[in-house]
């Protein structure tokens, strides 16, 4: 549709699929199809391009997730079957994202390193902020049926996916857990090197990227020491404060990528403590 631009066929997806969504910001989002579709247009074509990209791979992970798990809430969860599984779905909806904007960055200010190596490292970046995401949500997404956890993983465990919907299992769950922690630290390690690729003269832009990652940091911090992970009643989640005081202390980040990486290194290495 967006490639054809039937304005009829546009106005008819968006009066059949208003109502559906919970998100009042998405039914707005679905009231506006035809302005956003306008101001699609008017992007150049280059960027037009990489935000098709980004889009396509956002809806493979959506029909990644229509197609592994039940579409009815309170069905038994199903599993991933490998880890494979599960890093690609972290790269269609983290890693792939964190392509476009580093495309975005690549071509609108001068990166001193190759860009391919500009663009992996954005992937990795965006993969630590999907498995963080993956790790928090856990004990909401398994009464809806989704256990993004690969069941190979689960069996060297001796758990079943449906085994997960009590908390009693949550130190059964601990090695499966910490394996995939260790999973995005590896990949968040990438900001260092690219953090340092951002110009000072975008600090908006560093604010941007730092932010996330150091917030990331915190949040697998978090689910780490959540002994009852598994546990709905129990919500992992940094508090306002360390994300007031990350904000206050961002002038200096923001001009100093040592301060930064040494801030990030900081943070990474309390889970070897």
């Amino acid at each position: 549709m967006i490639h054809s631009q039937n304005p009829q066929e546009a106005t008819q997806l968006a009066r059949e699929i208003s109502g559906g969504s919970e998100n009042p910001y998405e039914e707005q989002l679905i009231k506006h199809l035809i302005p956003c579709l306008n101001w699609f247009n008017q992007i150049p074509a280059p960027q037009q391009t990489i935000i098709m990209e980004v889009v396509q791979a956002v809806c493979e992970g959506m029909r990644m997730d229509l197609s592994t798990f039940p579409t009815r809430e309170g069905a038994a969860p199903i599993a991933l079957k490998t880890p494979d599984e599960l890093e690609h779905y972290c790269r269609l909806m983290g890693g792939m994202p964190g392509l476009f904007w580093s495309k975005l960055i690549y071509h609108t200010q001068r990166v001193a390193m190759p860009e391919e190596q500009f663009y992996e490292l954005g992937q990795h970046v965006g993969d630590a902020l999907q498995i963080v995401n993956i790790l928090r949500d856990l004990p909401k997404d398994l009464p809806m049926g989704r256990c993004y956890f690969p069941q190979t993983d689960l069996e060297q465990a001796g758990l079943t996916p449906a085994e997960l919907l009590s908390s009693s299992n949550s130190a059964r769950f601990e090695p499966v857990k910490r394996q995939w922690i260790v999973w995005g630290l590896r990949r968040l390690a990438s900001a260092k090197p690219y953090f340092r690729q951002l110009s000072r003269l975008h600090p908006g832009q560093r604010a941007a990227v730092a932010w996330p990652v150091l917030w990331t940091a915190d949040t697998l911090y978090k689910v780490y020491e959540e002994k009852e992970l598994l546990n709905s009643q129990k919500r992992v989640k940094i508090s306002r404060n360390v994300i007031y005081s990350t904000m206050l202390l961002s002038p200096l980040v923001l001009v100093s990528n040592t301060a930064f990486c040494g801030w990030l290194n900081h943070k990474i290495n309390r889970f070897s403590r």
